[in-house]
């Protein structure tokens, strides 16, 4: 097994988190990761705004019915925005974004989870886009696609158990 393959095994969405700082040197790392993944065209047309202040977080928690409440305790959130007059592809360029910091949040020993933005409910009744935006003041034309929670990990999970994959998923030539 190669590393990263070792690193998907262990991969879990951090939930519970204490409320130790994340180091300013491991948040760069995980928000470079986010800045080199690829996008359709080169067009990288996200923009991340980092969370960290306490009060914020507590406000952000409620961006998502019943779903986002971790981030109350996260160091920081990671809120991932792009937009959508640079390339008809924002949403799968914003996701792999999202996904290789996620990946390495886990490869540096922290915790973090991927809460959709795109298309939700905020537990206000408003759209978690536009509750989100209340709070960042992100423009009008930019769209919410997640947030990342991010923080030291306050709950340890079990690897994925490789012998419990849906093998019965792949298909060889045709469905």
């Amino acid at each position: 097994m190669s590393d990263m393959y070792e690193e998907f095994v262990n991969r879990r969405s951090v939930r519970v988190y204490t409320e130790e700082p994340v180091a300013d040197e491991d948040l760069k790392k995980i928000l470079s990761a986010g800045l080199m993944a690829p996008s359709g065209k080169s067009k990288f047309p996200w923009h991340f705004i980092v969370v960290k202040d306490r009060a914020m977080l507590e406000k952000l928690s409620a961006c998502r019915v019943g779903v986002a409440r971790m981030l109350r305790k996260a160091a920081c959130a990671i809120v991932v925005i792009g937009d959508p007059s640079d390339t008809d592809t924002l949403v799968e360029d914003c996701t792999i974004a999202a996904a290789y910091m996620h990946l390495e949040a886990s490869s540096l020993g922290l915790g973090s989870c991927y809460i959709q933005g795109r298309g939700r409910e905020a537990e206000n009744g408003q759209t978690t886009e536009e509750y989100v935006r209340g709070l960042l003041g992100f423009p009008e034309e930019y769209k919410l696609q997640a947030v990342l929670s991010v923080g030291h990990v306050g709950k340890t999970m079990k690897p994925h158990k490789t012998e419990k994959l849906f093998w019965n998923k792949v298909h060889e030539e045709k469905f």
